[in-house]
């Protein structure tokens, strides 16, 4: 059964959206949140509950069913993701494979170019993600 996802209006029921898509690993639905919800809310609508599932699961939909369609949308998502509360914890506890697939979504940012970034926009964000 597939997760009704709306714009949320506020960091309770994106919270609540997160939780459910975390509990079904359901990566095509968190796809649908991150494609609906304004990149520049992200850290505020995250608060301080940004762990690494959340990262980890975020990071896989953006690579598996968002770069294909809209590199720039994802490269904002990062952008702002790296603003949200507790980043840089939760970025130093990714394991070594989370840390793997970040990596292969920058490859595949600087290889397929998006007018919404240059490429020292994604290098200098790629030294906010310790790459």
């Amino acid at each position: 059964e597939k997760l009704p996802i709306s714009e949320p209006s506020n960091a309770y029921d994106f919270g609540q959206i997160v939780n459910a898509v975390k509990a079904n690993k359901d990566k095509a639905a968190c796809a649908d949140l991150l494609t609906v919800t304004d990149p520049k809310k992200l850290p505020v609508l995250l608060s301080n509950k940004l762990e690494g599932e959340i990262l980890s699961i975020f990071i896989q939909s953006l690579e598996h069913y968002i770069a294909g369609k809209d590199p720039g949308l994802v490269y904002q998502h990062l952008f702002y993701l790296s603003k949200a509360e507790r980043f840089k914890v939760v970025l130093a506890l990714l394991s070594k494979n989370e840390k793997e697939e970040v990596h292969q979504l920058f490859d595949f940012l600087s290889e397929n170019q998006s007018a919404q970034y240059s490429l020292e926009d994604l290098e200098s964000l790629k030294k906010v993600y310790e790459l």
